[in-house]
């Protein structure tokens, strides 16, 4: 059994974060969030996550905010509470896999910026690709946490984690993530994972789940009586359905035992208050659709996360084909067992998801191949934890050899070519890498700030050339 005493557990707040993510599409902007800091900053949670993810591409994107700007002002608000982003490790906040020195750029400007705790990620798990990230990590002063994606399937044994967490301790990092993007980790399973990742390091785990399938309490309950140190909540009014377990309910349900967290829940209910009345005005524009507060079981059986299967529906929806969703669910688990059995999370998720699609909607397997496809086939991504299949690898890349290196080997220098494309429109040493992560939408957004800066084409602005 795991030590029992003094073990209060800790609590990573996901309001700012992924709660608002996962449940209105990243669209909580900055001025929602400044009034409530305050408050927030005397609660005591273990970190605050309210950067990272999607939070960039959707500040620039559709709320037309600068993201530095956004952790400056929480850095200002948060005196006393440890920041936290999560970071797609060679990714960075993208989509593809970027040179050496700008994921280096982007950690030191993270940190100067604000930023305590960083939790890389690797979308397959292979740790080459966030070696970069967290060396920079440390070498910035930072707190480097490894996050691991759960899956299933047959290579992801037990033997399997342990060694991967032993190998990421190795590696230098701070602490170490369970990151149950798609709420599939059952409650015992979560017991037997925290047991034998004790065993096999001595840094904290913390623990990241989503109450999709609707095991995620449970699974927190048991993690944590198997030696979880850290678990991540989500205000109640952004809780469930497919953000996380509510922050007031856990702390509640440790209190009087030896994982209390020591934290008062009735001065938590403040902040609940504060965001209650956003929530109500979320689900009265429809930006909060009901449908996602609630279970999904279909989780557990196609191992689906909740945002990829909105996104399944829509491209159905679009191409009028939405009677094909049965097909497509029963297609994703032979198309990931095809790439290898990678675990679905961004931008593995989207990828195996849409090549289910076309495999459905085309009539013919891998007959309608997108470019991403391609590239996780090539190995651009990295490795997967099994090999893919040759047959299908053969279809898709045709003469083609994969790679077997880590990618990033392969990528110049880039942050040169990026300083001089950004040139015109940059205001601070920031701008260069909000550029260099989504050119197009950075360059809009640079154009709106510079005409709401200067006063010209405010109409143009409101009538909608600059979209807000």
């Amino acid at each position: 059994m795991a030590d029992t005493q003094n073990r209060k557990v800790k609590i990573v707040e996901t309001v700012l974060r992924d709660a608002h993510q996962s449940l209105i599409a990243t669209r909580m902007p900055t001025e929602e969030m400044l009034p409530i800091i305050d408050k927030m900053d005397k609660i005591g949670y273990y970190a605050v996550e309210c950067w990272g993810g999607a939070t960039f591409d959707a500040s620039l994107r559709f709320l037309k905010e600068d993201p530095w700007k956004r952790l400056r002002l929480l850095r200002d608000g948060f005196k006393n509470t440890k920041l936290q982003m999560l970071f797609r490790g060679q990714n960075i906040l993208g989509y593809n896999h970027y040179a050496d020195d700008v994921v280096e750029y982007f950690v030191q400007k993270s940190v100067a910026n604000g930023m305590d705790i960083i939790r890389i990620f690797d979308c397959l798990n292979d740790i080459r690709n966030l070696e970069t990230a967290v060396k920079a990590t440390k070498k910035e002063g930072g707190h480097a946490q490894i996050a691991l994606c759960y899956t299933l399937g047959d290579a992801y044994t037990m033997d399997y984690w342990k060694e991967l967490a032993k190998r990421v301790e190795d590696m230098g990092a701070d602490s170490l993530c369970i990151k149950d993007m798609a709420g599939l980790l059952l409650p015992y399973e979560a017991e037997k994972l925290v047991k034998a990742l004790k065993e096999g390091t001595d840094i904290p785990i913390d623990m990241h789940t989503h109450y999709t399938s609707g095991m995620a309490a449970m699974t927190y309950m048991k993690a944590v009586e198997a030696g979880a140190d850290i678990i991540d909540t989500a205000c109640s009014p952004f809780a469930l359905g497919t953000s996380q377990p509510s922050s007031e309910v856990m702390v509640k349900a440790f209190q009087g035992t030896p994982y209390d967290t020591g934290l008062d829940v009735d001065k938590m209910t403040e902040i609940c208050a504060y965001f209650e009345p956003y929530k109500e005005e979320c689900l009265k524009s429809g930006l909060l659709n009901p449908k996602v507060m609630g279970v999904n079981v279909n989780t557990l059986k196609y191992q689906v996360p909740g945002g990829m299967l909105s996104n399944l529906v829509k491209q159905l929806h679009d191409a009028g084909k939405d009677d094909k969703l049965q097909e497509v669910l029963e297609e994703i688990p032979r198309v990931r067992k095809d790439f290898g059995e990678p675990p679905l999370v961004t931008p593995s998720s989207q990828i195996v998801g849409t090549q289910a699609v076309m495999n459905v909607l085309s009539g013919e397997r891998y007959k309608m191949v997108p470019k991403e496809s391609k590239k996780l086939a090539k190995g651009e991504f990295g490795q997967s934890v099994k090999p893919m299949d040759p047959e299908v690898q053969k279809k898709i890349l045709g003469d083609e050899e994969p790679i077997t290196c880590r990618p990033a080997d392969l990528i110049e220098p880039e942050l040169p070519k990026f300083e001089k494309e950004c040139a015109q429109w940059k205001r601070q040493p920031e701008d260069v890498l909000s550029y260099a992560l989504f050119p197009a939408v950075a360059k809009e957004y640079f154009e709106y700030r510079d005409a709401q800066d200067t006063g010209i084409d405010k109409k143009a602005a409101k009538d909608g050339a600059y979209p807000v």
